[in-house]
C-alpha cells in the first residue's frame, strides 16, 4: 500500500509539473467529392486548445463569410469544415490546426474532387436533311474523360467496317450522307473503367426529306367564256409531309369564288374560265428540309364565232359579187368558204381566176366574177381555231334564163311507158311546153301521151303502140329572164348482149366469177344477170342475181370439192334476155387443209375465227364475251353467230345474230359454278368461219349456305320427300277405301274375297272350268251367255226372260234335278266391239255341269220378275239363237240391238230342305227391255253355303273369260290374268277361285234411260 501511495504522488507531481501536449484528428481521411456533390470533415483535437483552424490548399484561412466554404466549431475541441456544391476547384489539402498557448498541433485531409458521367447536351430528336453529314450530339463530362460508345437498332456501331460512320474526338457520332434508312433511336453510352461507372442517353434522330413536286400537267388548255373550269394539278411528296401552295404572279391564291384548293393543296381549280386567267402558276411544296416549285401553264383559248354574213343577189353574167365573211376566236380563226362540195381557201381558186379568196386579220371575202347560174346557191363560212370551229350558211340568189338538163336520148319499146324529162333550171321558175312537129302535146289525137309537171321538171310519158311512136319530141322553158328549148329522141330499145366472163376463181364449194358488162345494153339497164352452171353433159342449174352498179363479180355456192363445172352468163333488162356468153369450164378446189389465208391470187374468201375474251360482270354469273375481228376473207363480215351451252348438257341455248360492228355480247341469267362453252363464228358473203371457242366458270352463288347447312338442308329435303310418300299413300288408301264401297272393287275388294270367302269343292272347281272354257271356245265371236230355265221349256220363245231387281228372292222351288236337254235361252252380248262378263256358277251336283253347258235358274213365271216379263219383251232381240251345248257348238253371230247389263246386288239365298237341287242357286236372267232393268248385269249365283256375303269383282271391268277352249274342243286353262275380249283380243285381269261370280259389263254399250251402269 505504501508502494501505491508512493507512485500515485509521483504522478500528479509529473503531471502538474509539465504542461499536456495537443493531439488533431481529422475524420474522414480522406475525401473524394463529386463535382456538385457537398460534403464536411470533422477536425477533433486531444488536449486543452484555444484555437481550431481551417486553411485553404493555397494555405490561406478559411473565413467563415465564404458562401461554398463554411467552418464551423460546435464545441472547444472540434470544428467542422464543409465544402457545399464542389467543382473543381475545391480539390486540395485541407489542414485544421489547434494551438494552445505556445504549442501547436495540425493534420491534414486531401480532397479530390471528380467529375461523374454527365450528359451536357444529348438532345433528342435531332433532325438532319437527307443526303447530308449528320453530326449527332453527345457532350459527355466526366473525370476521367469517359469512353463513348455509339448503338444503333441495339448493335454498336463499327466504325472500321462502315466508312460513313465516324466518332468524333468529343464524342459526338458523325454520319456521311445521311439517308432516310438511317432513321431511328441511337444510343450514346458513357463508361469510367476506373470507376466501373456507366450511363447512357436515348437520342432519336429524324431524317427529314426535301419535298419533290411534279405536275400533273405541264400545260393545261381551257376554253374561254363558256362557263368552263381549268384544273390544275401537282403531286408533292417528302418528309414530314410538305404543305402545298400555288402562286399567280407572285400572288399566293387562296379558296375564295374564283379559286378552289384541295385539302392538301395539290389541286386548284379556276372556275368560269377567262382569258386573263392565262399565264402560268406556281406549285410550292415545303417542308423542314426545303422546299420545291414547279410551274404549270395555263392556256385559255376563245372559241371561234362568225360576227358577219349576209346573203347576196346577183344575175347571170353580172361582173362580180363578193361575199364576205367576219369571225373572233383565240387564237386568231382561220375562215374558209365552201360551196357544194368544193372547199375555197386564200388565193386564186379557179384558171379562170374568176373566183377569188382573201382574208385579212379576221375577215375572209370570196369574189365571184362573171357570174354564172351555176353560183347560186348556199355557201358555207367556217371559221376555224385550235379549239373548236363556227360556221354559218349564206345564199347567194342568181337570176338566170331557163337551162334544160335531162337526158336527150331515152329507150324504150313497144308497149312499155318511158317517162322523158325535162329539167328546167331557172329563176324565177319557168314554164314548160312540150311539142311535136309543131304540135303541142298532149293534143287529142294522142291518148298514149301524158305530161305531169314539177316545180323544176316536166315528164313527158310516152306508150309506145307502134314505130311512130319513136322520134324526136322538143321541150321548151320559158322565164322573165329567157327561154330555152331542147330535143329529145325516144328510141327502140333492145336486149343486151352477152357478159364476158373474165376468171372463175374456184374454191372448195364456191367460185367468184369476173366478168365485164356486155358490150350493148340495148339501151335501158341490165336488172339481172343470169349464172348458170352444170356438170358436163348435165342439165344446167341456174340462178339470178340483181345486177348492182359496177359490179364485176358474182359468186356462185352449192358446189362439190374437186368437181369439174361448166358455167355461162347472160345480161337481163326490161326489155328481155340477151344471149348467154360462150361456156367456161372451172374445177373446184380440195377442202383446205393449209393454214389461212389459203395461198392464192387474191380474196374472197371465208373469214377467219375471232378471237374471245370473256370477261364477268355482275355478281359473277353475267359473261361479257368480247371477240377481236381476225381476217374478214376480203369480203365485209355480214355478222357474227353467237352460241353458248353449259358443257355438261348437250343442248345448246338458241343462237344470237349480232351486227358486224359489234365487238361483243353479254350472257346474262347463266347458272351459278358452271362451265360453259362459247362458239362465235364469222360470216361473210363466201360463208362462216370456224367458230371462235373459249369456255369460262361462273362464279359461286353467293348465297350458298355453308357444307353442314347444305347437310341439314340435304336431310329436311329428304323429310319432305318422305311426307310426300306419306301423302301419297294416303290418298291410294283413300281411292281403294271409296272404290270399295261405291263400286265394289279395288285391292280392299280382292283382299275381301281372298280372307271373307270359300273355296268351292274341286267338283265345282271343274264344273266352271267346263263352263268358261265353253264361254270361251271362239275368240273371234262375240261370248254367249245361255241361261237355262226350269219352268220355261220353249227353246226360242220370241219374250226373254224378266230380269229380277233388288226385292226378287234370289231362291224358289226347284224340280229335283235338272235335265242336260232342258230348254235353254240364249241372251245374245252386246255389240262386236263391247265385252260381256258373266257371273258364273257350279252347283256340286249338277248334271248340266258335267256336259260343259253353263246352266243357270230364272224365277218362275208367277214371280214379281216374271210379271214385268211383258213390257220388257218389247224390246227384245228379234232373233233369238237356238239352244247350244256351250262345249262344242259354235256361238251365235252377235246382236244388232246391245243390251248394257249393270251388276244388281245378291241377297244370300236361304238354305232348302229339297236336297242337292233346292241347294243350287237361281239365275238372273237379264232383260232386254230399255226400262229401269235395262242395265243390270246377268248374275248367276252358287250354293247358298258358299257364296259370299259381298261381291269380290270389279264391275267395271271388261269381260274376263279364265279358260278358252283348245282347238281339239278340249277345255284347257288359260294363263292367268287374261281374258279374252269380244274382238278377240286378250286384257288383263285375276282369276279368283275363291267366288263363283262372273259378271259381264259391255263396255261401250249405249245407255238407253237415265239408270246408267254403276262402272
Amino acid at each position: 500500500s505504501l508502494f501505491c501511495l508512493l507512485l500515485l504522488w509521483f504522478t500528479n507531481s509529473l503531471f502538474f509539473s509539465f504542461p499536456a501536449a495537443i493531439q488533431v484528428q481529422i475524420t474522414p481521411t480522406q475525401g473524394e467529392i463529386s463535382v456538385g456533390e457537398s460534403k464536411f470533415f470533422l477536425c477533433e483535437v486531444v488536449g486543452d486548445a484555444k484555437d481550431i483552424d481551417w486553411f485553404a490548399p493555397s494555405g490561406e484561412k478559411i473565413l467563415p463569410n465564404r458562401p461554398d466554404i463554411i467552418v464551423s466549431r460546435t464545441d472547444e475541441a472540434t470544428a467542422t469544415l464543409t465544402i457545399y456544391h464542389a467543382n473543381v476547384d475545391s480539390a486540395g489539402i485541407y489542414k485544421c490546426v489547434a494551438r494552445s498557448g505556445d504549442k501547436e498541433a495540425q493534420a491534414t485531409v486531401q480532397v479530390k474532387i471528380f467529375q461523374k458521367i454527365t450528359f451536357d447536351s444529348a438532345p433528342s430528336p435531332q433532325e438532319f436533311n437527307e443526303g447530308d453529314d449528320a453530326d449527332i450530339v453527345c457532350d459527355v463530362v466526366s473525370s476521367p474523360p469517359p469512353a463513348i460508345i455509339w448503338k444503333h437498332k441495339g448493335s454498336r456501331i463499327q466504325v472500321a467496317k462502315d466508312v460513313r460512320y465516324k466518332i468524333m474526338d468529343n464524342g459526338h457520332l458523325l454520319i456521311r450522307g445521311i439517308k432516310k434508312i438511317d432513321e431511328g433511336m441511337y444510343n450514346c453510352e458513357a463508361r469510367i473503367m476506373a470507376r466501373g461507372e456507366i450511363d447512357f442517353r436515348m437520342i432519336k434522330v429524324i431524317v427529314n426529306v426535301l419535298p419533290t413536286i411534279r405536275a400533273r400537267l405541264s400545260e393545261v388548255n381551257a376554253t374561254a367564256d363558256i362557263a368552263s373550269s381549268a384544273l390544275l394539278a401537282c403531286d408533292a411528296d417528302g418528309f414530314p409531309e410538305p404543305s402545298v401552295t400555288w402562286t399567280h404572279n407572285n400572288v399566293v391564291l387562296e379558296t375564295g369564288d374564283k379559286y378552289t384548293l384541295s385539302d392538301d393543296g395539290s389541286e386548284l381549280l379556276i372556275k368560269s374560265v377567262k382569258k386573263v386567267d392565262e399565264g402560268d402558276y406556281t406549285c410550292i411544296a415545303k417542308n423542314k428540309a426545303g422546299e420545291k416549285s414547279e410551274e404549270v401553264s395555263l392556256n385559255v383559248f376563245v372559241r371561234p364565232r362568225i360576227t358577219y354574213l349576209n346573203n347576196q343577189t346577183a344575175s347571170e353574167f353580172d361582173e362580180q359579187v363578193t361575199l364576205t365573211c367576219e369571225a373572233s376566236g383565240d387564237p386568231t380563226p382561220a375562215i374558209s368558204w365552201s360551196f357544194q362540195n368544193r372547199v375555197f381557201t386564200e388565193g386564186e381558186q379557179s384558171l379562170d381566176r374568176n373566183i377569188v379568196v382573201r382574208s385579212h386579220a379576221r375577215v375572209s371575202s370570196l369574189t365571184l366574177k362573171n357570174i354564172l347560174f351555176t353560183y347560186a346557191g348556199e355557201y358555207l363560212c367556217t371559221a376555224t381555231n385550235s379549239i373548236g370551229r363556227d360556221n354559218k350558211h349564206m345564199y347567194l340568189e342568181v337570176r338566170y334564163a331557163p337551162k334544160i338538163l335531162g337526158t336527150v336520148t331515152v329507150y324504150t319499146w313497144e308497149g312499155n311507158a318511158a317517162n322523158i324529162s325535162c329539167e328546167a333550171e331557172a329563176h324565177p321558175g319557168a314554164s314548160v311546153v312540150w311539142s311535136r312537129d309543131g304540135l303541142q302535146l298532149p293534143s287529142a289525137n294522142t291518148t298514149n301521151v301524158k305530161v305531169y309537171n314539177t316545180p323544176t321538171i316536166s315528164y313527158l310519158e310516152i306508150t309506145p303502140d307502134s314505130q311512130y311512136n319513136f322520134g324526136t319530141y322538143n321541150c321548151t322553158a320559158t322565164n322573165a329572164m329567157g327561154s330555152e328549148s331542147k330535143e329529145f329522141v325516144l328510141i327502140q330499145a333492145d336486149v343486151p348482149s352477152s357478159p364476158e366472163i373474165e376468171l372463175v376463181e374456184p374454191f372448195s364449194s364456191t367460185a367468184v366469177v369476173s366478168f365485164e358488162e356486155p358490150d350493148s345494153m340495148g339501151g335501158v339497164p341490165i336488172i339481172k344477170y343470169r349464172v348458170e352452171w352444170r356438170l358436163p353433159g348435165q342439165d344446167w342449174t341456174g340462178k339470178e342475181y340483181h345486177a348492182d352498179d359496177e359490179m364485176t363479180t358474182i359468186t356462185i355456192v352449192g358446189l362439190k370439192p374437186e368437181t369439174t363445172y361448166e358455167i355461162k352468163m347472160s345480161a337481163i333488162n326490161g326489155k328481155g334476155e340477151g344471149e348467154s356468153s360462150p361456156a367456161t369450164t372451172f374445177t373446184t378446189q380440195p377442202v383446205r387443209k393449209y393454214p389461212f389465208p389459203p395461198p392464192r391470187c387474191s380474196p374472197p374468201w371465208e373469214p377467219t375465227a375471232p378471237k374471245l375474251v370473256v370477261k364477268v360482270q355482275g355478281r359473277g354469273n353475267t359473261l361479257k364475251v368480247n371477240w377481236i375481228k381476225q381476217d374478214d376473207g376480203g369480203s365485209p363480215i355480214k355478222h357474227y353467230l353467237v352460241r353458248y351451252k353449259a358443257k355438261h348438257v348437250s343442248d345448246w341455248k338458241p343462237e344470237i345474230r349480232v351486227p358486224h360492228n359489234s365487238e361483243y355480247v353479254t350472257l346474262s341469267g347463266l347458272d351459278w359454278n358452271t362451265e360453259y362453252e362459247i362458239h362465235v363464228v364469222a360470216e361473210n358473203q363466201q360463208g362462216k368461219s370456224e367458230p371462235g371457242v373459249i369456255s369460262y366458270r361462273t362464279a359461286s352463288d353467293p348465297t350458298t349456305i355453308p357444307d353442314d347447312a347444305g347437310a341439314r338442308s340435304a336431310m329436311g329435303t329428304g323429310a319432305i320427300v318422305g311426307i310426300l310418300i306419306v301423302v301419297f299413300f294416303l290418298l291410294l288408301v283413300g281411292v281403294d277405301v271409296t272404290c270399295y264401297f261405291l263400286n265394289k272393287c279395288g285391292l280392299l275388294m280382292c283382299i275381301a274375297v281372298n280372307f271373307c270367302g270359300k273355296a268351292g269343292p274341286g267338283a265345282k272347281s271343274k264344273d266352271m272350268e267346263e263352263g268358261q272354257a265353253a264361254f270361251t271356245k271362239d275368240e273371234s265371236k262375240e261370248p254367249i251367255v245361255e241361261v237355262r230355265t226350269e219352268e220355261e221349256q220353249t227353246p226360242n220363245q220370241g219374250g226373254g226372260p224378266t230380269e229380277p231387281n233388288e226385292t226378287t228372292p234370289l231362291t224358289g222351288p226347284e224340280p229335283a234335278a235338272a235335265d242336260a236337254t232342258s230348254p235353254v235361252v240364249n241372251l245374245l252380248p252386246s255389240t262386236a266391239t263391247n265385252s260381256v262378263a258373266g257371273s258364273v256358277s257350279a252347283a256340286q251336283s249338277s248334271p248340266a255341269s258335267d256336259g260343259g253347258v253353263l246352266t243357270a235358274k230364272a224365277p218362275p213365271r208367277n214371280s214379281p220378275a216374271a210379271a214385268r216379263s211383258g213390257p220388257l219383251n218389247a224390246n227384245a232381240q228379234p232373233d233369238v239363237g237356238p239352244l247350244v251345248d256351250l262345249s262344242d257348238a259354235p256361238k251365235a253371230p252377235p246382236s244388232s240391238d246391245p243390251t248394257p247389263l249393270v251388276p244388281e246386288p245378291l241377297s244370300p239365298a236361304p238354305a232348302s230342305a229339297e236336297g242337292p237341287q233346292s241347294q243350287r242357286d237361281p239365275v238372273k236372267a237379264p232383260s232386254s227391255s230399255s226400262s229401269s232393268s235395262q242395265n243390270k248385269d246377268s248374275q248367276v249365283d252358287g250354293p247358298a253355303e258358299d257364296a259370299p256375303s259381298v261381291l269380290c269383282t270389279d264391275p267395271t271391268a271388261p269381260a274376263h273369260n279364265e279358260y278358252e277352249r283348245h282347238p281339239s274342243s278340249a277345255p284347257r286353262p288359260r294363263q292367268p290374268g287374261k281374258t279374252v275380249k269380244a274382238d278377240g283380243t286378250e286384257g288383263e285381269t285375276e282369276v279368283k277361285n275363291a267366288t263363283a261370280e262372273v259378271k259381264t259389263v259391255p263396255n261401250e254399250a249405249p245407255q238407253a234411260n237415265g239408270n246408267e251402269s254403276k262402272a
